[in-house]
């Protein structure tokens, strides 16, 4: 029986982007990224239907567009940058749903809080640059609840609104180049 090796990918920062939105006042959304990330893929499968994932993302990135926003969202209200100043994911599992279509399993650690999460991925495919180097894309979706992970901030506007609605929508568009 022949074993398969499994190669080594790791994201393309230059070429991937790890986005965020939550409802503002329930009326509106406002979007934020991270600047700073990394991650690994180690995989045998040509569809990555094996793949083993390991991603962080610095918390001290964080990037809404505004500089206030940010360092609220850096401060013990929220993310608690001093002591926890990474968030991470590590793959569980992969299954096929369709052709180019994944769920994700993995635990997702934010706040010093881990919990299980499920992620639809789609595979964009694989092909080589310019330069020859072999690159592969997929686009990532969720949603998570930012109260699971005791990002438990609130405030009530005059009519009894949430200025933060607890439900975060994670969207990924990750390139992989093949290490």
């Amino acid at each position: 029986m022949e074993t398969l090796t499994k190669s080594k990918w790791a994201i393309d920062p230059a070429h991937s982007e790890i986005q965020f939105k939550v409802k503002h006042l329930v009326i509106s959304n406002v979007s934020g990224k991270f600047d700073k990330f990394e991650g690994t893929v180690l995989s045998s499968a040509d569809d990555f239907s094996d793949a083993e994932i390991q991603f962080s993302a610095d918390v001290d990135s964080i990037n809404t567009g505004q500089p206030d926003r940010d360092n609220h969202l850096k401060s013990p209200d929220f993310f608690d940058l001093t002591n926890y100043p990474k968030l991470t994911f590590v793959s569980t599992g992969v299954s096929k749903k369709g052709d180019d279509e994944y769920t994700l399993s993995g635990n997702l650690t934010m706040h010093g809080v881990t919990k299980e999460v499920k992620l639809s991925v789609e595979y964009g495919g694989t092909t080589k640059d310019p330069w020859g180097n072999t690159k592969a894309g997929f686009e990532i979706s969720g949603k998570i609840n930012r109260k699971d992970y005791n990002l438990t901030w609130s405030a009530v506007t005059e009519t009894g609104g949430l200025v933060v609605s607890d439900e975060i929508k994670l969207q990924l568009a990750v390139e992989l180049a093949k290490q």
